[in-house]
């Protein structure tokens, strides 16, 4: 079981805190850091939100070894030429450590605030399919052509990035698990409950059977939130902390993701080995409090090597 960082960019996350999440990572041997693509928090609309791509090429300067990446870019923020060059970009600052985190967009205030088309689910998730299959070709082939009933293409040259990793985020359903057999590398799916991922991993085996695709060939990943600590006291505190973040009570916050990486490293190591055996082979931990370095330091050194 492979485990990453991921954090919550539109919650007030600075250029400091960022420099300083990647820098405890890289030091405390966390693989990777993603970062969530939003433009308001959509609990306190006064906190800053840095832009997700600038800062993952920003952050691809400072570090040597940690992946990079979005969970997830929604197609309704930008045109796919833009996003696979931003992306190539980075992946060539970065030596190559960059994953793509591509979905259909989901909360709706951020785009009426800031102008962006929303459309209907049906519509957005049209739009990601068209644009998976664009930025897949911009990446790897030497020029593109491309008429769909969203974007339009002639003879558009390549970014020459074919190593670099795409990753789809839904639910499994067809709209996004049929684009993803035939373009991405990786599948991401937010944790519920144990008889949700296994639903949704079978749903993602069908999916590649209907591709002729080796479900093997497509990776498997969970984002769920985080709340760890050395014994019982140190995971209340870290409730607390979360709790006081985002107006929750600590036992609510404990009792709303129980289900997933939560506890004592041996308990939350229990979680995260039966996602494993459902046939999930990373899990991006949600870490809610993006000042709290000490849980980063015990993930790298407590918790990943109790489930490598």
């Amino acid at each position: 079981m492979r485990l990453a960082l991921m954090i919550e960019g539109q919650e007030g996350v600075t250029w400091d805190d960022w420099v300083a999440l990647a820098s405890a990572c890289e030091e405390h041997g966390v693989e990777a850091l993603f970062r969530s693509d939003h433009y308001i928090s959509w609990f306190d609309e006064s906190r800053r939100v840095l832009d997700a791509w600038a800062t993952i090429a920003g952050l691809a300067a400072r570090t040597t070894k940690l992946e990079l990446g979005t969970l997830v870019s929604p197609a309704t923020f930008r045109h796919p030429s833009v996003l696979a060059r931003s992306a190539a970009t980075a992946d060539e600052i970065s030596g190559g450590r960059v994953t793509l985190g591509m979905g259909a967009g989901w909360q709706d205030r951020e785009h009426r605030a800031y102008g962006f088309e929303f459309g209907t689910a049906r519509e957005r998730v049209a739009r990601l399919g068209e644009q998976l299959e664009i930025v897949h070709d911009l990446l790897r082939e030497d020029r593109v052509d491309f008429e769909g009933t969203y974007y339009r293409l002639e003879g558009a040259p390549g970014f020459h990035r074919p190593d670099l990793t795409i990753l789809v985020g839904g639910s499994a359903k067809p709209g996004t698990a049929g684009p993803a057999v035939r373009f991405a590398n990786e599948y991401n799916t937010l944790f519920g409950t144990f008889d949700e991922v296994r639903d949704r991993k079978q749903a993602l085996d069908e999916a590649c059977e209907r591709g002729e695709r080796d479900p093997s060939t497509l990776r498997y990943s969970l984002m769920a939130p985080c709340v760890i600590g050395r014994d019982e006291r140190e995971v209340l505190a870290s409730a607390r902390r979360i709790g006081t973040r985002f107006g929750r009570d600590p036992q609510e916050v404990l009792e709303r993701y129980g289900d997933g990486p939560v506890g004592t490293i041996a308990e939350a190591a229990e979680r995260l080995k039966q996602i494993e055996e459902i046939g999930y082979e990373r899990v991006m931990l949600q870490h809610l409090v993006h000042d709290d370095l000490e849980t980063v330091a015990l993930i790298g050194r407590e918790l990943a090597p109790a489930v490598a």
